[in-house]
Formats: C-alpha cells, sequence, structure tokens
C-alpha cells in the first residue's frame, strides 16, 4: 500500500488526518558493541572509566541483555567485576530517558542473577552494585560530564494536584533513584579517559572520519572510504581488516539510523506545532460557543472555513453548555484517529 503524504494543521478534509506509522526497528549489532564484545577490550575499558589495573579478562562476567531473550529488552554491554555490575551505552543523541532505560536494564539483569533463588527468604540476597555509563558521540553539543537522574522525571510536588495528600516533605529524597554518568567522548573531551583506552579513542576517530565524508559522499561510500582510511592509518586496523565486511554493513546501518532519527524528531516536532494550533483554535470555538454565537458567526470572526468550524461546534455540542476545551480537543483527536490513513 502506498504511503500517503503527512497533512499538517486541519486543512482540507475536517476529521481526517494521516496518522504516522509506527517505525519498527530490528535489532543489529553496533560498531561500539562488536568492539567491546572482546574481553581484554572491556576491560580496557572499565579499567580507563574505574581508574583500575586489572589485568585478567578471564575476571569479566559478561551479561549483555540479548533480545533474543527479553524481547524488544536489550542493552550495549554489560558484565560484573569484582562486585560490581557495569551497564555501558553508547548514545548519539541525547536521550533524557537513560535512567529509565537502564532501570527496566538492571531489573532484568537482577532477574536473571536472582533466578532460583527464594527472595522470600529471611536471609540476604547480595547483588552486585550497579552503575550505568553513557558514552555520548554525538553532534549535539553536551558537557564533558552529565549526571542524568530517575528523579528528574518524577512530577513535581507543585504541578501535582492533591499533592498535600501525598505525605512526605518537599524536600524529601524519592524512594527510588538511578544515576546515570554520562560521558562525552567526542574530540575535545575526556581526552585522559580515552588516552587510557586507545580502543575507545580510535572508536571515535573512526566515527569522525566516517562522518567527515559523509558531507560529500553517498552515505555507503563514505563508509566504505572511512573504514580505508582509518585501516591506512592504524585506526582499529586489526579490527577492521577482520570485521571488515560486517563494520561497513553495521555502520551504513547505525549512521542511516541516526539521520532517520533526526527526520523522526523534526517530524514530530512540526506534527506537535500543527496540533497546538488545531488545540488553540478549538479554544477560541469553545470560547464563542459559550457566549451564544453561532457557527457562522464565529467561522467569520476567526476567518476560517466554516465547514472545518462547523464540525468543531458539533463535536462541542456533546459538552454544552459548558464547552470544556480539553474534553472537545480531546474527542476531535479521537475522531481524527479513527478517520486517519496508515
Amino acid at each position: 500500500m502506498k504511503k500517503q503524504k503527512r497533512k499538517s494543521g486541519m486543512q482540507n478534509k475536517p476529521g481526517k488526518r494521516v496518522a504516522k506509522s509506527a517505525v519498527v526497528r530490528e535489532y543489529k549489532d553496533t560498531i561500539f558493541r562488536m568492539l567491546y564484545s572482546d574481553k581484554k577490550e572491556l576491560l580496557a575499558l572499565y579499567n580507563a572509566v574505574n581508574d583500575g589495573d586489572y589485568t585478567d579478562p578471564g575476571l569479566l562476567q559478561v551479561v549483555t541483555l540479548e533480545q533474543a531473550i527479553y524481547m524488544s529488552m536489550k542493552n550495549d554491554v554489560s558484565f560484573i567485576l569484582d562486585t560490581r555490575l557495569s551497564l555501558y551505552e553508547q548514545q548519539s543523541t541525547v536521550c533524557p530517558n537513560m535512567p529509565l532505560r537502564d532501570l527496566m536494564y538492571v531489573a532484568k539483569q537482577f532477574e536473571a542473577l536472582t533466578a532460583g533463588r527464594d527472595i522470600y527468604s529471611s536471609s540476604l540476597i547480595q547483588l552486585p552494585a550497579p552503575r550505568f555509563i553513557t558514552f555520548y558521540n554525538g553532534k549535539r553539543a553536551q558537557p564533558e560530564r552529565v549526571e542524568q537522574r530517575l528523579s528528574d522525571a518524577y512530577y513535581s510536588r507543585e504541578n501535582t494536584e492533591n499533592a498535600g495528600d501525598m505525605g512526605g516533605t518537599e524536600n524529601e529524597s524519592p524512594n527510588l533513584e538511578l544515576k546515570v554518568l554520562q560521558l562525552n567522548i567526542n574530540t575535545g573531551y575526556n581526552e585522559e579517559l580515552k588516552q587510557k583506552c586507545p580502543t575507545l579513542l580510535q572508536y571515535v576517530q573512526y566515527v569522525e572520519c566516517v562522518r567527515k565524508y559523509e558531507r560529500t559522499m553517498p552515505l555507503q561510500e563514505a563508509v566504505e572510504t572511512a573504514v580505508d582510511e582509518c585501516i591506512q592509518k592504524g585506526i582499529l586496523r586489526d579490527f577492521l581488516l577482520r570485521e571488515k565486511a560486517k563494520v561497513i554493513s553495521m555502520s551504513i546501518f547505525e549512521f542511516d539510523q541516526e539521520l532517520h532519527d533526526k527526520t523522526i524528531r523534526n517530524e514530530s516536532w512540526e506534527e506537535g506545532k500543527a496540533e497546538g494550533k488545531a488545540e488553540l483554535k478549538v479554544s477560541l470555538v469553545c470560547r464563542k460557543l459559550r457566549k451564544g454565537k453561532n457557527t457562522e458567526m464565529i467561522a467569520d470572526e476567526l476567518e476560517e472555513d466554516i465547514a472545518e468550524i462547523r464540525w468543531i461546534c458539533e463535536i462541542a455540542e456533546a459538552f454544552a453548555p459548558e464547552y470544556d476545551e480539553k474534553q472537545v480537543f480531546y474527542r476531535m483527536m479521537e475522531k481524527q484517529g479513527k478517520n486517519s490513513v496508515s
């Protein structure tokens, strides 16, 4: 079935709206994940992040979540070392929901680690202390280090109805907190960290090389050129020689997904802007209905198409005489959804 072009706002046929189809992404490896599937490299990264001096990769117990086991629940790299559970993610976009994602990841990890144990027992089940790190190498400007907190997502008490009935005090620490450290690994940031872990430094150099050629070449050509240049310069040389075909395939997917995600965000912003205009229009119509004005008068005063105003007025009649603006808008969105074309 051919995809129809998205229409913004409420132009043309009232009630008609083209619905954005869900994007389904089949999970594939990333270059970061491929690099750190090597325990030796993963141990070097851990030592760099934690100022450690471990030398035996065999001490690492890799517990990375796989989609095959947990459906859509997966993460880049997870491992246990010396009673610490480390969960590492690489991101090319800023994601404020990383604490929530990591909460879901670590819950699954603890579920797997305690399988077969009696959690209702009177004996305490000990767990490895988790630490969450995001390695950020996107194009958006970010500080060198940012701490993201799950509590940032909680409703603020002052914006919550009946907050006084919730108990506790205004400055009370949340009962559930999770902190994620985002490390900017772009050139000029956390250079000391990257010097301690050459693979991380070279990974950043590879990504920047692809982006350099992507500005003037088709994506596949840019990736292939970058891979050849990095091999020539000794950047991830052994890894790229060994995994060249897979790296090219994964890179094309990753960089295409990066562009796709940016496009989706732009489309969402435009769609949200159009929806905001529609909500304002409904609000104005409802105010005039409360003043007893008819459809023709409202359309004339707002300088809007009479068919569109008549449609809004028909929906609003179900909420007369209060003409609750929110309820009218929600009902309108509901009717548009039923008439949408996918």
